[in-house]
């Protein structure tokens, strides 16, 4: 309104009034619109806090959360948000500060996502290790390929409607 107000011969003060601003303002919108033209109505936003993670580090919390746990010596078989987020700030040698939230943005963005788990039973087979880290190997050199793992329990016998 401002251009459109100056380009239709009023002066400042009248422009001033009738967009209910400064009369510095609209002299500096003015004089910045002859110097670029009309990249002078880009308001160029900055808003929000800087980015505390570098990509590095970004790149690191998605390699820890694809990771089994228990290969970084923590005591149990799957992340959570919660967990990995205590995991990452006691890291030795590197913090890294995030909340939730922010966790599971970059997550999502990076394509990783957690299901939970309904039971899970670890295997006592002395070759378990072996045949995981054959697991991770094709999961990693084919990721087109996918795994099923049979959730069917031990049988029971119970009545069932139907």
């Amino acid at each position: 309104m401002m251009l459109l107000a100056s380009a239709g011969g009023n002066g400042v003060p009248v422009i001033a009034q009738l967009v209910a601003a400064d009369e510095d303002t609209v002299r500096d919108v003015i004089h910045r619109f002859n110097e670029i033209g009309l990249a002078c109505m880009d308001p160029r936003w900055a808003g929000g806090r800087p980015r505390l993670l570098s990509d590095d580090d970004e790149d690191f919390v998605v390699q820890t959360a694809t990771t089994r746990p228990t290969k970084l010596g923590q005591p149990f078989t799957r992340w959570s948000l919660r967990k990995l987020v205590a995991y990452l700030r006691t890291v030795h040698g590197r913090v890294i500060r995030i909340g939730r939230e922010a966790l599971r943005g970059l997550l999502a963005r990076r394509g990783v996502t957690f299901q939970r788990t309904k039971t899970w039973k670890e295997s006592t087979g002395p070759d378990r290790e072996a045949k995981l880290g054959r697991v991770e190997h094709v999961l990693d050199r084919f990721p087109d390929r996918v795994f099923a793992f049979d959730e069917f329990g031990p049988l029971g016998i119970r009545p069932t409607a139907g």
